[in-house]
């Protein structure tokens, strides 16, 4: 076997972004949070890539001889990203979820099934599959096939149905968050909603991954392009860390590990002593002026109201509360609506009514708010507090 290794600073930086990124996955897996059913679908989406990129990382310096029993085993990884991309969408814009959607994994689960018949040959067999992936001009050892390592011949096939089940799961979270900025009466790439902004970037992040890897597998013998992939995972992780350790609000509000927009606000002219004084006006608003039971409520009108810039709002927003502005916005709806659902003399009010009178123009938007919030609908919560 030749065991040579080589390391260089290209293949360091994929390493530290893949302990980042298992550092990171493993917060937003353990650390308590109100997003805790999404943040469990973005920590098993993080350590997934991060796990997938460890591989690689071994494969290309060569590693990969000295733990041959690893070899190929994230490959079945590969078919679980998208689905998880997707049910973190879901569950970040208040979807309640239902066991029927551990379906997605199906095809994974039966890929590992199917593993088997590769997991158990020999270290030379694995050994050979390494310099067939990395260094087709190596001379490969004799060995003993045990079986059949690959009965159904689908191996060739596996790149392919990658690459279309991860489309088509981008695909289905695009469209997931356009329906839901439709619902707020903006575009996906025009909203104020921080929470749709970090999903939209992150899909997008997810778009690019796997065209690189659909680029990659098109032009690159083997799996000798696949460190562009993991020099762009390792880039989003680096950040991504400096970010959280520049936050400590980081993993308790909703979010994307690949959402860099919070960048925007380095610059800022604010002061400490004027960012408390917006934050008192936005507060007088939303609770003595009742701004959010306003079906027109928006980031800009706010603004305009306290007479100052979107751009300031909705930084102070963002770094003092911890959330965006339509996060702040549904969380006023919400508790008001909990009132009057709770209040005996308002109980002839129609669910529809009390959207209305909270501030929504849809009965479907207050829903997957409420739910979001407090894990019931409207009339579950109304139920559960009858006497």
């Amino acid at each position: 076997m030749n065991t040579t290794v080589s390391i260089n600073a290209l293949s360091l930086f994929i390493f530290f972004g893949v302990i980042q990124g298992i550092i990171l996955s493993f917060f937003y897996l353990l650390k308590p949070s109100p997003y805790g059913s999404s943040n469990t679908f973005q920590g098993l989406l993080l350590l997934s890539i991060s796990l997938c990129i460890l591989e690689e990382f071994l494969n290309i310096t060569g590693l990969i001889v000295r733990v041959l029993p690893v070899t190929n085993t994230t490959e079945p990884l590969n078919l679980v990203i998208g689905p998880l991309l997707y049910l973190y969408v879901k569950r970040s814009i208040g979807d309640k979820g239902s066991k029927k959607e551990w379906g997605h994994f199906l095809l994974a689960i039966l890929y590992l099934c199917y593993m088997f018949f590769e997991f158990r040959q020999s270290n030379e067999f694995k050994y050979n599959s390494y310099v067939y992936s990395m260094h087709s001009g190596w001379p490969t050892i004799s060995t003993n096939i045990k079986g059949y390592f690959d009965p159904l011949n689908i191996k060739r096939y596996l790149n392919l149905v990658t690459a279309l089940q991860a489309m088509m799961y981008i695909a289905l979270s695009l469209r997931i968050l356009v329906k839901k900025a439709l619902l707020s009466g903006r575009s996906l790439f025009r909203t104020d909603d921080g929470l749709l902004r970090s999903l939209r970037n992150m899909t997008l992040h997810f778009l690019i991954i796997f065209s690189i890897f659909i680029i990659v597998k098109l032009n690159f013998k083997g799996d000798t392009g696949d460190y562009f992939i993991g020099l762009y995972v390792a880039s989003l992780a680096t950040f991504t860390s400096l970010k959280a350790m520049n936050d400590s609000s980081y993993f308790s509000r909703s979010g994307s590990f690949m959402d860099l927009s919070m960048e925007k606000y380095r610059k800022s002219s604010l002061t400490e002593d004027k960012k408390y004084e917006i934050l008192d006006s936005i507060l007088h608003e939303f609770k003595d002026n009742r701004y959010f039971s306003d079906n027109l409520a928006s980031l800009s009108e706010l603004a305009k109201r306290i007479g100052e810039s979107s751009h300031h709002v909705s930084q102070v927003i963002n770094e003092n509360l911890g959330k965006s502005f339509f996060e702040l916005l549904a969380e006023y709806r919400v508790e008001e609506a909990k009132n009057i659902l709770a209040d005996k003399k308002r109980d002839r009010l129609t669910i529809e009514e009390i959207s209305e009178l909270v501030g929504y123009n849809s009965k479907t938007a207050f829903n997957n708010a409420f739910r979001k919030l407090t894990g019931k609908t409207p009339s579950e919560f109304r139920k559960s507090i009858m006497p």
